[in-house]
């Protein structure tokens, strides 16, 4: 299964649960993770919006050609301290040239920790 995912990724163990043409869900464990604790409480949101989004345009772009320059606007709710924290993009519009998809961020217990576009 191809998953797009560079270095950062691997470092920050973000994994693919999902991924096909319309939908894509990731985790990354934020407990015990080793990265500073800015990055990961409050910029895991922020990278796993980044990813989940990136890998879902790679998916969705036209036989030969990659999608470039991303636009991101993370509205973060709350931070994530435990766990996993899980990103399920999907598609809400696309056109020739653009595409706009939406991704919701939640922790262990299901609440919404952050929501991107």
């Amino acid at each position: 299964m191809e998953n797009y995912l560079g270095e950062l990724a691997e470092r920050l163990q973000i994994t693919v649960r999902t991924i096909s043409e319309d939908l894509v869900v990731m985790a990354m464990p934020v407990a015990g993770n080793t990265q500073p604790a800015g990055l990961l409480h409050g910029g895991a949101n922020g990278v796993l919006v980044e990813q989940a989004a990136s890998s879902l345009a790679l998916r969705r772009a036209p036989e030969g050609k990659l999608p470039v320059g991303t636009e991101l606007n993370v509205s973060q709710l709350r931070g994530a301290t435990e766990g996993y924290v899980t990103a399920t993009a999907t598609l809400l519009s696309q056109s020739r040239s653009s595409m706009c998809t939406q991704v919701e961020i939640r922790d262990e217990s299901g609440t919404l920790t952050a929501v991107g576009r």
